[in-house]
């Protein structure tokens, strides 16, 4: 099986490296470039390889989950734990109908009241999950330091 994959990862970079040789010059315009060949097989081979990347973590993940003990437990604690940050994070966004104003007058966009409360949802869970990031590399060093 290992041999396997090497030749596979050997046929697939020989592929790519060709691809790339042959990929549109510089000067093509983007409406064509897109359009080439070359182009659209590199695509092709990238989302073979995040489909594949995607698959395998899905089901090693999951083949972890179930054989270890208590691996179904923390994993509901993490889907609950992201249920409670999603919920802060919603109610904390602000969908005010200025803000909608100054994004058309200001960028000239079109968007809705419901877009802007989903932004700032979004950012609010990735802020909450850098605060929880910092606060979990910070705590342990000060627990040492304060310790010894």
């Amino acid at each position: 099986m290992h041999r396997i994959i090497k030749i596979v990862l050997i046929v697939l970079g020989v592929l790519s490296a060709v691809l790339w040789s042959s990929l549109p010059e510089a000067d093509m315009p983007p409406s064509e470039a897109i359009q080439s060949v070359p182009m659209d097989l590199m695509f092709k081979v990238v989302f073979l390889l995040l489909l594949v990347a995607t698959a395998a973590s899905l089901f090693f993940g999951l083949k972890k989950t179930f054989t270890s003990p208590g691996g179904l437990m923390r994993i509901l604690k993490t889907v609950g734990f992201a249920a409670v940050l999603t919920i802060v994070g919603y109610a904390a966004a602000g969908g005010e109908e200025q803000v909608v104003e100054a994004v058309q007058t200001e960028r000239g966009l079109s968007t809705t009241v419901g877009t802007v409360k989903t932004i700032g949802t979004l950012l609010n869970i990735f802020f909450g999950m850098v605060v929880i990031a910092v606060v979990l590399m910070v705590f342990p060093s000060l627990k040492r330091l304060i310790g010894k």
